[in-house]
This record gives structure tokens, sequence and C-alpha cells, in this order.
């Protein structure tokens, strides 16, 4: 068989041809389209992947935000509980010790009053005790008890130490007027006398005197002058034993000191 190496020849070359002009124009086109299209993705993945990535984090930083947000609530919620906690003990405190020294003033201020009673009342029963005794003392008060009266008086007078009767004698003589002699009962004449001549004989000299009746001095005599008193009076131990039975009832009522 005769081979036709010019018609084989033609062939080849448009055979070459043909792909060159298929490469050129169809395959080479769609290649580049294809890479195009493959760099878009991979472009396009890439800024997904960065998207994603940026996403993660965001979602990260809200989440560790939400976090911290969370424990500073968590903290706050928990001091303003200690703080309200706190500043209600301190209101309950505050209240306890208020009732406790509104209680303490309440008992000091009944303590004080049944005490300023309690005085009222012993100082009440005190004085009426000793103002029946002196009213009946005035009442029962007779002739022998009033001559009894003057004769205790007068011993009185002669019983007083020299110095009394020094600074008594220097008195009457400063004194402008006569010395007073007062008696809760009329002096009789007699009794002035004897008076008279008591005092004369205690100071030693010629003293003037004037004589009144006083009735508030219950069965009693006394002599004065501008400073000086001598007297004898039932009134007169009525009054020490009152001021007695007072100190008395003072001590008594005075609060019981702590003992050491």
């Amino acid at each position: 068989m005769l081979i036709d190496w010019f018609t084989v020849g033609a062939q080849v070359l448009n055979f070459l041809i043909l792909v060159w002009l298929m490469k050129r124009v169809l395959y080479q086109p769609i290649l580049d389209a294809i890479d195009a299209r493959e760099a878009r993705i991979a472009k396009e993945l890439s800024e997904a992947a960065a998207t994603q990535t940026a996403a993660e984090k965001t979602r990260d930083d809200f989440r560790q935000k939400n976090a911290t947000f969370d424990q500073e609530r968590a903290a706050l919620l928990a001091k303003a509980a200690e703080e309200a906690k706190t500043e209600r003990q301190r209101l309950f405190d505050a209240a306890r010790l208020a009732a406790d020294a509104q209680k303490a003033k309440r008992a000091e201020s009944l303590k004080n009053e049944a005490a300023d009673f309690n005085a009222s009342l012993r100082h009440k029963a005190q004085t009426e005790v000793f103002a029946v005794a002196r009213r009946t003392l005035a009442d029962l008060a007779t002739t022998s008890l009033e001559q009894r009266a003057a004769e205790v008086f007068m011993d009185r007078l002669r019983s007083l130490d020299p110095a009394a009767k020094d600074q008594f004698a220097r008195a009457i003589k400063a004194a402008a007027s006569p010395a007073l002699v007062r008696s809760a009962f009329d002096l009789s004449l007699e009794q002035h006398a004897e008076i008279r001549r008591a005092v004369n004989e205690t100071l030693s000299a010629d003293v003037p005197l004037r004589f009144e009746t006083a009735p508030d001095l219950v069965g009693g005599i006394e002599l004065t002058t501008p400073g000086q008193t001598v007297a004898w009076s039932i009134a007169h131990y009525l009054d020490t034993l009152e001021k007695r039975v007072g100190d008395l009832i003072a001590e008594k009522s005075r609060p019981a000191r702590a003992q050491p």
C-alpha cells in the first residue's frame, strides 16, 4: 500500500494548527476563567475566614466582657449586701443603745421621783410629828413647868464657861439697847428679879434687861443681845432631836457606797 506522505503531512499540520487554535481560542480562555474563578473563590474563602476569625474574636471579647460584667455585678451586689447588713446592724445597735439610754433615764427618773416622794413624805411626817409634839407640850405647860423652866435657864446661865461669859459681857456693853429676855409664858415680878440677879452675878455687871413674852418658845426662856444668845426651851430639845432625826433619815436615804 502506498502512503501519501504529502497528505499525511498536511493532515498532521492541520491537526497541529487545530490544536494550537483550540488551545489559543478555546482552552486558554477556559483555563484563565477557571484560574480567575479559583483565585476569586480562594479570596472569598480567605475573606470569609478572616471575617469568621474576627467574628469569633468579637464573640470571645463579648463573652469575656459578659464574664467581667457578671463578676463586677456579683461583687457590687455582694458589697451592697454587706453594706446594707452593716448599716442595718449599725441602726439596730443605735436603736438599742437609744432604747437602753431611754430606759436607764426613765429608771433613774422614777428612782429620783421615788426618792423625792419618800424624802417629802419623811419630811412631812417629821414636821407633823414635831409640830404635834410642840402643840402638846405647849398645851401641857403649867405654872410648875414654867417655874422649872426659869430655874433651868438660870442654871444654864450660871454654868457658862469663862470665855462665853466674857464674850457675852462684851456684847452687852457694846449693845445700844438693853438685853432682851424672851419667855413662852408671862414671868412674875419675882422671876424678873431672880433672872436679873442671875444675869448680874454671871456677867459681874449691872445689865439692863427688857422682858417680852414669846409664845413661839415652847416652854422656854432665852437671853439675847446682838450676836449672842443664851437659851433653854423644850423647843430647843425638839429642834435638836428633829435635826438628829433629819440627819439620820438623810444618812439612810443616801445610796450605799460600792464595796472595794
